[in-house]
């Protein structure tokens, strides 16, 4: 199993763990309405996300930079889907910097968006639900399926892609992720433990993907597998 050695303990254990707790916390004791403020797309949350997306980002773009392409193509390309993919999530998040700059919506754009925000993830279910859907099954593929299976039958993983599977340490979020996920679907049931389920789920899988590029290039840069250093 690809142990996490040199990642301290608190950002993989104790940080998300003691995030759940203040959540459970304040959904329980706060009124609707300062959670719907805390939730909403200026507010603290919202903003929190968009920095631990940014920070992967910029992660992952460092890391591609300094990829040799030619010695490990298939790097290459994980690393810079990985580095496009966090930049849309980080520019969906502030749509494009209109949360910030405060900028008024084209009439044209209005027509497409049923937000009114310059963003594309409301101007189509697919852009909304597809990338999220995707991001989800990596989460739980990567932080719990190929961790398990790493301790169990290492054999079934290709050992070409040894150095890109997750650390073991990376459960605690994406258990985390996957507990609350199911919380959250009680709302079916008509019972609502969390005032913007979606919204704390994404957190975590935010996190999970800072932890993620993390290691990936601590692995990197003590192999010397990929990394010019």
């Amino acid at each position: 199993m690809v142990k996490n050695k040199e990642m301290h303990r608190f950002l993989w254990l104790w940080l998300p763990l003691l995030a759940a707790v203040i959540q459970i916390f304040l959904e329980l004791s706060l009124p609707v309405q300062t959670l719907s403020v805390l939730h909403s797309e200026s507010g603290p949350h919202e903003l929190l996300q968009f920095l631990i997306i940014s920070a992967a980002l910029v992660v992952f773009a460092t890391m591609l930079l300094k990829i040799d392409i030619k010695q490990s193509p298939w790097l290459g390309a994980w690393v810079g889907i990985a580095t496009l993919s966090c930049l849309y999530v980080a520019g969906e998040e502030i749509s494009w910097g209109q949360h910030i700059m405060d900028w008024a919506t084209p009439d044209y754009w209005k027509d497409m968006n049923d937000q009114g925000e310059t963003n594309w993830h409301n101007t189509s279910s697919w852009l909304d639900q597809k990338p999220r859907l995707i991001l989800e099954i990596g989460v739980i593929i990567g932080g719990l399926i190929i961790p398990f299976l790493m301790r169990v039958k290492p054999k079934a993983l290709p050992e070409r892609f040894l150095i890109i599977y997750p650390a073991g340490t990376l459960c605690i979020t994406a258990g985390i992720f996957l507990i609350m996920k199911t919380i959250d679907k009680a709302d079916v049931l008509g019972i609502q433990f969390f005032e913007r389920g979606s919204e704390v789920q994404e957190l975590y899988l935010f996190y999970f993907v800072l932890l993620y590029c993390l290691e990936l290039r601590k692995r990197l840069i003590s192999k010397d597998a990929a990394l010019k250093v």
